[in-house]
């Protein structure tokens, strides 16, 4: 199969969709967190009872309005193929955006599938009972990594994202026995695409657009 072209984060915003999808994304990666009985999609995080959501250079205001992931499934009309990196280490997480998925399930299908992200992977495997759901195992560190190897002999996903400094090529051949796809992150510069692509990385997660543009360019070049 080709180089998948993902896009890192562009699914938080409904702006970040449409621009992705100009720039010719295979799939796009929003990130869902559950909190207080809604699934919400951003990368920041809460601040327990303190007033606003953080990221290590963001501040938010709690109160500023918030996108659902019903309501960016919804707002799509381009076909996306959605990687939904699920937050937190909760199966019930899993649970609830299956329940969400099937309420919303008119378009979903074979043909247009979901992808079920993440690095707590019960909350993955809740996803994945839907039989459109493809479920992508996630690694950060060399222990995540060797329980990977451990996982996908046994019971193989979809696909594995894992983070560059843990790849070389015979770590990627070792888990494409086994799963589809290899995806790598973080790849936001020429010279770690370079590298992922050599280490046999079919898929790319980018938050840059020039990135994002050259790896869906290798579908026409």
């Amino acid at each position: 199969m080709s180089v998948l072209a993902i896009a890192h984060r562009a699914g938080n915003s409904l702006g970040g969709l449409h621009a992705a999808n100009l720039l010719g994304a295979d799939v796009i990666e929003c990130d869902v967190h559950a909190h207080r009985g809604r699934l919400e999609v951003r990368h920041t995080k809460t601040a327990g009872p303190l007033p606003f959501l953080w990221d290590r250079w963001e501040l938010r205001s709690a109160w500023a309005p918030r996108l659902g992931l019903a309501e960016l499934l919804s707002a799509d009309r381009g076909g996306t193929t959605f990687m939904l990196d699920l937050k937190g280490r909760r199966a019930r997480t899993g649970l609830a955006v299956a329940a969400q998925l099937h309420e919303l399930g008119h378009g979903l299908g074979p043909e247009r599938p979901i992808l079920a992200c993440g690095r707590y992977w019960p909350a993955v495997d809740e996803v994945a009972r839907l039989p459109y759901v493809r479920p992508v195992l996630s690694a950060r560190t060399g222990v995540e990594l060797r329980a990977l190897h451990r996982r996908v002999r046994l019971r193989a996903p979809y696909g594995v994202s894992v983070h560059l400094s843990l790849l070389d090529p015979s770590v990627v051949a070792s888990l494409r026995e086994h799963v589809e796809v290899v995806m790598t992150w973080p790849i936001n510069d020429a010279a770690t695409l370079a590298r992922a692509l050599d280490v046999g990385a079919n898929g790319i997660i980018t938050d840059e657009p020039d990135v994002l543009a050259a790896v869906a360019g290798r579908r026409s070049g």
